[in-house]
């Protein structure tokens, strides 16, 4: 396989239903002998059942056939994706982000089409897509060692106010103590292979600060030193304590074991305040975003609600997964659908 995507980004990607990775490569599924676009809406496999092919021609030549749901075999990505893939690269590469109706009307379509399309595929909003491309350079500039007020302005915000009032409160930890970066921590981690992939855990003298569900070891320590760049990380000391072992322990047997684990995690008061409440939720049982949303006392934080669910940093121990849509139905995760699925199906609450 010669694709510029790794393994794991494709997975990635087949796993948040990614439109801009259709026409880059596709996936196929040993257990019914089917190949799909990455944004097919068909259930997601198991990731021990996918081959990946750099295009539809390859996958059938070694024996699968096409969805008939995304119909990967048409010549040229879903036009769609390429809709979105366009205004995507639009949005990276503006100064500012900019207004619906101008990339509309830049695109040939309408504000409405450019909309749904953009959310169906890609599951958000232009402008939350842009929202979160800006968040992304300001915690890129500060681990590059700038100034709060530089990271701001060199993400394209007009003012500091302007990025606290949007979307400040979302990098889970003030600017200042993002900017940190970990400085002066110690941080211990450990990772080991489970039933659903790989877990890592770490710790600083406090208390667990992250636990990481993933495809790789690599790929998890990568992201714990991307998000605390200025600390000292460290492989645990077998000998100094057992964090890894009662996560595993409690992913494996949910309902007879518990993480109980001092947590040293950094958010805001709201985050925390969400994270706590999401500590209350027994295996076997649910909450729906509106609910926590009332537990916390914000009756209308629904959305800020799925923000801090996002934002958690330790799976398992914050059990994220636990809090579904008002229907029932499953709503993003960190670390997929897939292991949210699985995790709920471990608890007993799904068939």
């Amino acid at each position: 396989m010669n694709g510029s995507m790794s393994q794991e980004a494709r997975w990635r990607a087949v796993l948040g239903r990614d439109g801009a990775a259709d026409g880059i490569f596709v996936y196929a599924v040993v257990t019914t002998g089917v190949y799909c676009r990455p944004s097919c809406p068909s259930r997601r496999p198991r990731r021990e059942n996918v081959r990946f092919f750099d295009t539809w021609k390859d996958a059938e030549k070694a024996g699968f056939r096409p969805c008939a749901k995304c119909r990967p075999d048409r010549q040229g990505p879903d036009p769609r994706a390429e809709l979105v893939r366009w205004a995507c690269r639009r949005i990276a590469q503006a100064e500012s982000p900019p207004k619906l109706k101008d990339l509309a009307a830049e695109a040939g379509c309408s504000p409405s089409h450019l909309q749904r399309v953009f959310k169906k595929i890609l599951g958000i909003t232009p402008s939350r897509y842009a929202a979160q491309r800006r968040r992304q350079k300001v915690q890129a500039h500060l681990g590059r060692g700038r100034s709060v007020t530089e990271a701001i302005h060199e993400a394209g915000y007009g003012s500091g106010s302007r990025f606290y009032e949007r979307d400040g409160k979302e990098l889970g930890m003030s600017p200042k103590q993002y900017a940190r970066g970990g400085k002066d921590l110690e941080i211990r981690f450990a990772s080991a292979p489970c039933s659903l992939g790989w877990v890592l855990v770490a710790a600083t003298d406090r208390g667990v600060c992250a636990v990481f569900l993933g495809d790789s070891p690599v790929a998890l320590e990568r992201e714990l030193r991307e998000r605390f760049p200025r600390a000292r990380i460290l492989p645990e000391d077998p000998d100094r304590g057992a964090h890894l072992e009662k996560v595993l322990a409690h992913l494996e047997a949910p309902r007879r074991t518990a993480p109980d684990l001092p947590l040293d995690v950094r958010g805001t008061a709201f985050q925390q305040r969400v994270w706590e409440a999401l500590r209350q939720i027994p295996p076997g049982e649910t909450a729906t975003y509106s609910e926590i949303a009332r537990r916390i006392g914000s009756p209308s934080a629904v959305r800020a609600v799925a923000r801090a669910c996002a934002s958690n940093p330790a799976a398992l121990v914050i059990p994220c997964h636990r809090v579904v849509r008002s229907d029932g139905t499953l709503a993003g995760y960190r670390w997929g659908l897939e292991r949210k699925k699985r995790l709920l199906e471990r608890e007993g609450l799904e068939d």
